[in-house]
């Protein structure tokens, strides 16, 4: 049976707590892997390998997982301790502001802007519950409920996104890939499903200039690959 990756980030941290930072690292990569990672499964990581005493593979993940979520409190906090740790005191000290600007922010949809973070990833696993019992639709909800507490966690965007596409709904799933890939350019996995939402709503023009950048950019790149033989097989050659 496929494990959700609310079930994998779930075990990740059982191996964190007792101390396995290896096992929650094995974990938390299988999550990532499957391009479904939350913030959260970032935090996480980086905290593992600051235990292990990595400290540049720790602050890649806390950037990874301020990335997708800018008013990520602890993970700015961590980032400090790790930067004051390794001697580069002035960069912990933007660090230790920012975390304490991101909690004092504006609220959200009038909630102090750090409970709407918590909420927000709590209203995500109540739609990954409702995934795994097949409720395509209600799961959605919960993840537009998380949106409005959390606009900006473009990780939650991206997997209410993948469940729309699941869910038939090609071109719900298409303007929101479209406003992920507009705050992260950079975020292969959203570019590369975008031009499968594109391709899906009937739209293959869009597909193959997506997928035909990606490939230019990335010619080593399976899965841009086999998305395009699948244009090919359709008969839409990529010029």
């Amino acid at each position: 049976m496929e494990v959700s990756p609310a079930q994998l980030l779930e075990q990740a941290k059982e191996r964190f707590g007792l101390e396995d930072y290896y096992g929650a690292i094995h974990l938390l990569q299988d999550l990532v892997q499957t391009g479904r990672a939350f913030a959260d499964a970032y935090h996480l990581l980086g905290l593992s390998y600051h235990f292990l005493g990595q400290p540049d593979r720790a602050l890649e993940q806390f950037d990874k997982a301020l990335d997708l979520n800018p008013n990520y409190v602890e993970a700015h906090l961590h980032r400090g301790l790790v930067l004051n740790e390794i001697g580069r005191s002035d960069e912990a000290e933007v660090a230790f502001a920012a975390a304490r600007q991101s909690r004092g922010s504006d609220t959200t949809a009038g909630i102090a802007a750090d409970l709407a973070s918590k909420l927000a990833n709590l209203h995500a696993e109540l739609g990954e519950a409702y995934v795994e019992a097949g409720a395509l639709d209600d799961a959605v909800s919960q993840y537009r409920r998380a949106l409005e507490l959390g606009p900006t966690f473009h990780d939650l965007r991206f997997r209410m996104a993948r469940i729309l596409l699941d869910a038939g709904r090609s071109l719900e799933a298409r303007d929101e890939l479209s406003r992920v890939v507009e705050a992260r350019p950079g975020f292969l996995d959203g570019r590369a499903t975008l031009g499968l939402a594109c391709y899906l709503s009937g739209d293959a023009n869009s597909a193959r200039r997506i997928w035909s950048e990606m490939a230019a950019e990335h010619p080593g790149d399976r899965r841009v690959a086999a998305y395009m033989a699948l244009l090919e097989r359709a008969g839409e050659r990529p010029a």
